[in-house]
C-alpha cells in the first residue's frame, strides 16, 4: 500500500518528519538474505526431474491406528514417485521389507530406466483413496487397499529418444501388508489387485 493511500491522499502536514522516518527507532539490523531454494523441475523431454522434494512422513503415520495404517500406505505411493523421479531407493527401502515381490519387480525397472543417462518421465502414482477394516492379524500385520491412479508415462534413452509410452492407467488397486513394530510401519508386501 502507498503512503499516500494512509494518508487519504493528502501531503504530510508541515514539520513532520518523512513517512519513512515514523517507523520505531532502533538499531538497523541487516535482513537476512533469503537462500534461493532451486525450484522443482519434473521429468520431461529435456532430462530428469530436477530438485525433487523429499517426501515427509505425515504425522497420522506414526501410529498404529486405523488413520495411521491409511497415512502409511498412501505415504507409501509418495516415496514410490520419488524413486521413479529419482532412481533413489533409500526411503523406500527403510519402510518396505525386502521380502516385497511386487516392490522388487517395480525396483528393477525403476533401475534400470534411472541409469546409464536414462530416465522415466511421468509414470506417478495418485492414492486416491485407501481404506482398512484395521483387523491386525495372527501373524501381527494390518491390510490396506489403496485405490490409485497412475499418470502416462514416457521412458526416454540417453540420448532423448523414446523407447516407450505408457498411457495412464485410470483406476488400479493394490493391497499392501503393514506391521507396525519399534514404533513405525513397515510395508511388508504390496500386490496389485486383477494383476
Amino acid at each position: 500500500m502507498s503512503a499516500t493511500a494512509c494518508s487519504g491522499g493528502g501531503t504530510p502536514p508541515p514539520g513532520s518528519p518523512p513517512a519513512a522516518s515514523q517507523s520505531p527507532s532502533g538499531p538497523a539490523t541487516p535482513s537476512a538474505t533469503p537462500t534461493p531454494t532451486a525450484s522443482y523441475k519434473p521429468a520431461d523431454a529435456t532430462g530428469k526431474a530436477q530438485n525433487v522434494p523429499v517426501p515427509e512422513l505425515p504425522e497420522a503415520a506414526k501410529a498404529e491406528t486405523k488413520e495411521g495404517a491409511v497415512a502409511f500406505a498412501k505415504h507409501w505411493y509418495t516415496l514410490l514417485n520419488y524413486a521413479y523421479q529419482t532412481g533413489e531407493f533409500r526411503l523406500m527401502d527403510e519402510v518396505t521389507d525386502s521380502s516385497c515381490r511386487l516392490c522388487a519387480r517395480v525396483r528393477s525397472g525403476i533401475v534400470e530406466w534411472n541409469s546409464e543417462g536414462r530416465w522415466i518421465a511421468g509414470g506417478l502414482l495418485q492414492a486416491k483413496g485407501a481404506y482398512t477394516n484395521f483387523v491386525k492379524t495372527s501373524r501381527g500385520t494390518y491390510q490396506v487397499t489403496t485405490q490409485l491412479e497412475q499418470s502416462a508415462g514416457v521412458l526416454y534413452r540417453a540420448d532423448s529418444s523414446v523407447e516407450k509410452s505408457v498411457p495412464a492407467s485410470q483406476v488400479l488397486a493394490d493391497i499392501m501388508i503393514l506391521r507396525f513394530s519399534d514404533g513405525r510401519w513397515m510395508a511388508m508386501d504390496v500386490d496389485r489387485i486383477g494383476a
